[in-house]
């Protein structure tokens, strides 16, 4: 464990007191625990980005022309 000095608001140092008071824990766990759970969260927004770009791009164009407008809103059925 690393000991870090932070400064605070007192209405923030005072909230997080009480917060951690009514939870039976340290506000140094208290914010331990937040900057963990941040930590985690990036990490996996990291992995998940790296991992969507490994994939190969792919052309969202297919062979031959596009269909026309008038022949995608089709509607025979209403008219």
């Amino acid at each position: 464990m690393k000991n870090v000095t932070i400064t605070l608001d007192e209405k923030v140092a005072h909230w997080a007191r009480v917060w951690a008071a009514e939870r039976n824990i340290s506000v140094s766990r208290f914010v331990g625990q937040l900057l963990e759970t941040k930590m985690r969260e990036e990490s996996g927004y990291d992995m998940a980005m790296t991992q969507f770009l490994s994939v190969p791009p792919q052309s969202l164009k297919k062979k031959g022309r596009y269909p026309s407008r008038d022949a995608l809103h089709e509607r025979a059925d209403l008219r």
